[in-house]
């Protein structure tokens, strides 16, 4: 005659919430391709960000540094494109990145930061703007050209600005939906802020979705940017006072 018997243990409150949570981000990571999307994003993040320190510093030099005609109306009407809603240039981007046959590819989300941001290109005008200008006529006497004496001189001056520039670049590059919602249509080009949205999508009941699956998924999304912020805070803070845009 066998006998079973069974014994159950309850579990402590604290380590059944654990289970709870840990059991929530397991179900996250399996329910998409996270790890896919999560290289998207950080591909393109990082070309994002390096695109607008380039651009930023390399305008703003020639706005800030150099004596050109036209320079103060140039730098006026790029003021005035900071007036311009996204909405109105998003169908002519379209139509222009669709012409160049790049639409469902990454480019369209990274490649215009290399054409430069009207408020970084601003940021970075106005902190040039208050670096003596006899360190770059010294480096002039020394037969540095005007491209050399921008990256010897005025990029080591500038690096609070750089890394205010890089932490907004970072952050709107990572929390982009929009732009990826338009350009892409492979799932395996997805960037994790469109792919998360598969969360709620994919639901088989998309009127009573999994809301602590949704909101593991979040939570992963929103720690990088947390995490950059803080550690960089006092970079950001210090970049901001420099340029003058002083809260």
């Amino acid at each position: 005659m066998a006998t079973l018997r069974i014994i159950l243990t309850p579990s402590s409150t604290p380590r059944a919430i654990w289970g709870k949570v840990v059991r929530n981000y397991l179900r996250a990571f399996d329910a998409i391709p996270f790890w896919t999307y999560l290289t998207n994003s950080l591909l393109l993040v990082t070309l994002t960000t390096l695109g607008s320190c380039f651009s930023a510093s390399f305008v703003a030099y020639a706005f800030a540094r150099l004596h050109w005609p036209g320079r103060s109306v140039a730098f006026l009407l790029l003021l005035a494109t900071m007036m311009l809603p996204p909405q109105v240039t998003m169908i002519p981007g379209f139509l222009i990145w669709r012409g160049l046959h790049w639409y469902n590819t990454l480019n369209p989300l990274w490649v215009p930061s290399f054409f430069g941001t009207a408020f970084f290109i601003f940021l970075m005008t106005q902190h040039m703007r208050t670096i003596p200008k006899e360190l770059e006529e010294a480096a002039r006497l020394d037969g540095l050209s005007a491209v050399q004496s921008w990256y010897y001189i005025l990029l080591p001056n500038v690096k609070p600005t750089l890394a205010a520039i890089a932490i907004l670049s970072f952050m709107n590059a990572w929390n982009e939906f929009l732009q990826p919602l338009i350009y892409l249509r492979d799932q395996s080009k997805f960037p994790l802020a469109l792919g998360l949205y598969g969360l709620k999508v994919d639901q088989l009941n998309p009127l009573t979705p999994d809301w602590t699956l949704i909101l593991a998924g979040d939570v992963l999304m929103t720690l990088p940017v947390i995490l950059v912020f803080f550690l960089f805070q006092r970079y950001f803070v210090q970049g901001m006072t420099m340029t003058g845009m002083k809260g």
